[in-house]
């Protein structure tokens, strides 16, 4: 049975790049992604295919969406449609360089590179406020069913994950001339204990995306970095799911779509892309394209 890339579920590195390409050729398509598939680990190199590339081939991919469109949304949600995305894994900023080379020019003829996000690891996990990401994460077997897909799915799909991949850029001058107590209020957490509090505002980020709050629940595996370029800075929200429903029940709770309320958030940072990808999974050590009809 096929299982998911294995950085999906790793704890996220010290360093990354998150990578992301357009479609130039079509004629070229089906053998670059043969090349991709035999080359990419699934760990160091995490691929990830967008609508576009489904479409061109004729294919189709349940639930498969190119980013996000929230009806009713408050607040503006960028939708920005990727063709590939890859997600380099890696120790140093070095080694991230030069991996970057390799695969752009690997996948040069069917790909032109779009955007290039170098991201690392803050703290011991931590977005550049202070705050800890990914609090609520499933671990364990509980982590592959909420990030992949299980049978009894059709079996070229089972132990692949659909991902949603936003970039935030931080105002750190408004984050700044906030209170403590008011920084809290907007997380609904305290910054140094992590602890959640009962009485936090309906607009504190635990509130908006409580996963078990929804019916059904909205549980997703969320393995987000954070990125700077410049004096400019954030986090790449990444995160995994066996499909998209749970995430977009998030977003349109963050967004004031479910009952007018804004997600805190929204007062010091802003997203500033978004996509949606579907990462295949793992077969006898490849990519497992036979979705793509390949």
């Amino acid at each position: 049975m096929n299982t998911p890339q294995t950085g999906i579920l790793a704890v996220v590195p010290d360093h990354a790049r998150y990578i992301s390409f357009q479609l130039s050729d079509r004629t070229a398509l089906e053998v670059t992604l043969q090349a991709i598939a035999a080359q990419a680990d699934g760990e160091r190199v995490v691929v990830g295919i967008g609508l576009s590339v489904v479409e061109a081939l004729g294919q189709h991919i349940p639930g498969l969406l190119a980013g996000p469109r929230i009806d009713g949304s408050l607040v503006d949600i960028p939708c920005q449609p990727i063709a590939l995305w890859l997600w380099l894994r890696g120790s140093s900023r070095g080694e991230l360089l030069h991996v970057e080379r390799h695969w752009v020019e690997l996948v040069a003829p069917a790909f032109s590179r779009q955007h290039s996000i170098e991201a690392f690891k803050y703290d011991t996990g931590r977005d550049l406020t202070g705050y800890e990401d990914g609090t609520e994460n499933a671990e364990g077997e509980e982590a592959v069913a909420v990030a992949s897909v299980m049978a009894p799915a059709a079996d070229a799909l089972v132990g692949s994950s659909y991902v949603a991949v936003q970039q935030w850029l931080h105002d750190f001058k408004t984050f700044d001339a906030m209170t403590d107590a008011e920084q809290d209020n907007t997380v609904g957490r305290h910054r140094i204990s992590n602890e959640e509090f009962d009485d936090a505002p309906e607009s504190a980020h635990v509130k908006r995306t409580e996963q078990e709050a929804p019916t059904p629940e909205a549980h997703v595996l969320r393995r987000s970095m954070p990125w700077s370029a410049g004096n400019r800075a954030g986090l790449v929200f990444t995160a995994f799911g066996h499909s998209l429903e749970a995430y977009e029940v998030l977003l349109t709770r963050m967004s004031g779509a479910h009952d007018g309320i804004i997600d805190g958030l929204f007062g010091f940072t802003k997203p500033v892309n978004g996509a949606y990808v579907w990462c295949p999974g793992m077969r006898h050590g490849q990519l497992d394209l036979r979705a793509l009809g390949l």
